[in-house]
């Protein structure tokens, strides 16, 4: 993801919002979002000088969901108020488990990734217990090699066709 502080210093130093977008590889639509308030606030490109700290704090004041990730997700209240159950459960089961549960027995209606992302984000101490090494037997190295081995290509080849030519009379 881009440095949203880096549109606006570019920006200001007067690249145009298509080559903003060209060399971070964003689209002119996302360029023009995030310049928006800065237009709205009357600042314009070639102004007096502004330090990426000057941004930062416009941007925090401007988009306060980028910088607080708690405000971002509109569903994680809801999952919030299952968290001793999650809780409970993580150990146990799969996160994908646990989702399915409370979906039905508990009519959470949120998507699995945001729940993973909620998951992950506010409990990294018990998904990182809860993670599962599952171990697998040796495969014997012979039958591994055997198994992956090509056919005999000399077996497999046509014979040439061979033509000789005769002398012309």
């Amino acid at each position: 993801m881009v440095d949203i502080t880096e549109i606006y210093v570019h920006w200001y130093a007067g690249r145009s919002k298509s080559e903003l977008a060209a060399s971070l590889g964003v689209d002119r639509k996302t360029v023009r979002k995030y310049l928006a308030p800065a237009e709205a606030a009357g600042i314009s490109p070639g102004g007096p000088p502004m330090s990426e700290a000057d941004w930062s704090k416009l941007i925090k004041e401007w988009f306060p969901g980028l910088i607080d990730r708690r405000l971002r997700p509109v569903t994680w209240p809801d999952i919030d108020q299952h968290r001793d159950y999650i809780k409970s459960l993580l150990g146990t089961v799969t996160v994908s488990t646990i989702h399915q549960r409370l979906r039905d027995e508990h009519k959470l209606q949120v998507s699995i990734s945001s729940f993973r992302r909620w998951v992950h984000a506010t409990l990294p101490d018990e998904v990182a217990k809860s993670q599962v090494t599952v171990l697998r037997d040796e495969i014997e190295r012979r039958r591994a090699v055997d198994a992956r081995k090509a056919p005999d290509r000399r077996s497999c080849r046509r014979p040439r066709r061979r033509f000789l030519s005769s002398p012309t009379p």
